[in-house]
């Protein structure tokens, strides 16, 4: 659409806008990850910025991010020049399964799948396949981590969340789910201690981990 993902002065409009409170949403974030991470996949990874705060409290761990954006993709490139071997980018568009991508089959599993502010942009009938996918691509006792956008409770507060990060309008890409029904599909993909650990208005902290049992085949070398 114009004005979409691939338009780097709609990427650059939305890289500068300030979220009120997104800082306290991250530490958190970071909380919830494991005490030991060695591979992590980004969904929707955007700048970078999220593939850079995980590698900050877990500096020896590899980094998969995905996303469709090319001018995203590309100042990711540019912040990670130094740190190719830990960090890998790959053009996925997240309406498409991540079981079709090579990549991702290669890296996986991961010790955590983390995303911020891009799954609320996928239907709710693919958000509930890409949570089955997250929890199938997880090592048993992994953490799946998405700081995203839900509906807001009435119109007053999503009139007053737009005001607060400054946009005078909806953004025609979102589709909102409640925060209870996104919890539900997680437990519908299988996660355990599903949690919201923080949540402002629209924005929402949601957490969950596969079950530490069973076991999974050791990762390729290759």
């Amino acid at each position: 659409m114009p004005g979409g993902w691939s338009d780097p002065g709609r990427v650059a409009e939305y890289l500068s806008r300030g979220i009120p409170n997104r800082e306290i949403a991250e530490t958190l974030l970071l909380d919830a990850l494991p005490a030991s991470v060695d591979r992590f996949l980004d969904l929707g990874c955007g700048d970078g910025r999220l593939l850079s705060l995980v590698r900050s409290r877990h500096p020896d761990a590899r980094g998969l991010g995905v996303d469709s954006s090319e001018p995203m993709l590309s100042r990711a490139e540019a912040r990670f020049t130094d740190q190719q071997q830990s960090v890998e980018l790959c053009n996925h568009d997240l309406s498409r399964p991540l079981t079709d991508n090579d990549v991702v089959a290669a890296n996986a599993p991961f010790e955590a799948i983390v995303s911020a502010l891009a799954i609320h942009h996928l239907t709710d009938e693919r958000k509930r396949t890409l949570l089955a996918e997250a929890h199938e691509l997880l090592f048993p006792g992994g953490m799946f981590v998405n700081l995203d956008l839900v509906c807001s409770a009435s119109q007053v507060l999503h009139e007053r969340f737009r005001q607060a990060i400054g946009r005078p309008e909806d953004d025609p890409s979102d589709r909102l789910a409640p925060l209870c029904d996104q919890l539900g599909w997680m437990r519908d993909a299988g996660f355990a201690e599903i949690d919201c650990r923080f949540k402002w208005l629209e924005m929402a902290l949601m957490t969950g981990r596969r079950a530490p049992s069973g076991a999974l085949p050791p990762r390729s070398t290759a």
